[in-house]
């Protein structure tokens, strides 16, 4: 990965922990564990995984466009990304 990349996934990292340390629902969640009487100690571990973007499937055997379960959408809200065909 040359260094403008890696810089890029970086930035991806980094605009992860920033929403999940600016995110309500966290620091709710957080301050009911303190209310129990606990402290808490967060790791989140993140890979991420890159591929050229090809134009079409010819070129990476991948179709063009994919159907998301339920549970896909539910995943990907969960973590405040929205999909194009949600709005």
């Amino acid at each position: 990965m040359d260094e403008y990349t890696k810089r890029l996934a970086e930035e991806v990292g980094t605009a992860i922990n920033d929403s999940v340390q600016q995110s309500a629902s966290v620091a709710a969640a957080i301050d009911r564990l303190r209310e129990a009487g606990f402290e808490m100690e967060l790791t989140l571990r993140l890979e991420i995984g890159l591929r050229p973007h090809r134009e079409n499937q010819a070129e990476t055997g991948f179709p063009e466009s994919f159907e998301l379960t339920e549970d896909d959408l539910q995943v990907l809200r969960s973590m405040k990304i929205k999909i194009d065909s949600e709005e």
